[in-house]
């Protein structure tokens, strides 16, 4: 049972309650409500609305017409939503569906070749040069990309991950591509540098497996399943009731 926070005129706000109010806040706003300073005032703002409801109900506020034709217009919006979303809700896609999609259009998932690699990148050639002798002397490259890159990767020993054609710099990716694995390249110009790289690992393209692309597939078909039970059902309530337009 949650804890009683408060009580007003009766009606006992908890710890749910406030939770649950949080919860329904933006991020942006949230970030002005934490710790318990901010939970006080949330806290503040749900006893001022009960303050509110108890005055409604005091004042007999839901017998008025305004308050009627309210509530008839909030009904009316409701049962609306509630019945598309038992609709949306009752379409499912099997696994077996989501493996003929895979079988029959094998195309849609189709790799590239991939490599993995690692760099050092530094200003001058004269620097990389250097550098690639000291990694041809001994120094492991992981350390030496820690102690003189100046990418960002340097924090994990120039480790670039895998990556495919036409993500990089075509002077960099043609040298990482036809590099064999674990040899250490020549200094490689681009834009940004100049780069010492060193291929850690190939990952051949083709059709990627099944177990891979099946949560996707099965996403991809239960929203087209969702919008065709959508329209087939505005279909046949097209024919059910009268639409007049003006």
């Amino acid at each position: 049972m949650s804890k009683v926070l408060v009580k007003v005129n009766g009606r006992e706000i908890t710890e749910n309650d406030l939770n649950a109010f949080f919860a329904t806040l933006g991020q942006q706003v949230q970030g002005q409500f934490q710790g318990e300073q901010g939970k006080a005032r949330l806290l503040d703002e749900l006893v001022y609305q009960e303050l509110f409801y108890a005055e409604a109900v005091e004042s007999d506020v839901e017998n008025t017409p305004a308050f009627k034709a309210e509530l008839d217009k909030m009904k009316e919006s409701l049962l609306k939503q509630f019945n598309i979303k038992a609709l949306i809700d009752s379409v499912e896609v099997t696994e077996e569906e989501a493996k003929a999609f895979y079988d029959a259009n094998p195309q849609y998932f189709e790799s590239q070749e991939q490599v993995k690699a690692s760099h050092i990148l530094v200003d001058t050639e004269e620097e990389a040069q250097k550098i690639k002798a000291e990694i041809d002397g001994g120094l492991n490259f992981e350390e030496a990309a820690s102690k003189y890159s100046s990418c960002p990767s340097s924090e994990k020993g120039g480790d670039l991950g895998f990556f495919q054609k036409g993500q990089m710099v075509p002077e960099f990716e043609k040298v990482a591509f036809e590099l064999a694995e674990n040899v250490v390249s020549e200094p490689v110009k681009t834009q940004f540098g100049y780069h010492i790289i060193v291929k850690k690992g190939t990952q051949p393209g083709g059709v990627q497996e099944l177990p891979m692309v099946i949560n996707q597939i099965m996403q991809q078909l239960l929203i087209q399943k969702q919008n065709e039970a959508y329209l087939s059902k505005v279909e046949a309530l097209k024919s059910k009731y009268t639409i007049e337009r003006f």
